[in-house]
């Protein structure tokens, strides 16, 4: 799988934790974010979610797909693979 996974995180995050936890048993490796003290980043991030202040915040392939809910959305539905398995460029 060659998707370019980020994550942005807060470091007592329990959503945070479980997002990060299915990425790591399907043996996906992500960019984490932590923006628990960083005040310039978590703007970034709200500017790139277009508003959203919540974590985490996951981007497959620079497209947002939501936070923890989203991600295990996904998964349940069996989309989470396929967005995993496209590469950057599509």
């Amino acid at each position: 799988m060659s998707a370019k996974v980020e994550i942005y995180t807060s470091s007592l995050c329990g959503y945070c934790s479980s997002a990060k936890r299915l990425l790591a048993h399907k043996q996906i490796t992500f960019d984490e974010i932590d923006v628990t003290f960083d005040a310039e980043m978590r703007r970034a991030m709200t500017e790139r979610t277009e508003g959203r202040t919540s974590v985490p915040q996951i981007f497959i392939n620079g497209h947002g797909i939501g936070g923890c809910d989203d991600l295990y959305a996904l998964e349940s539905s069996g989309k989470l693979d396929a967005l995993l398995a496209e590469d950057q460029a599509s």
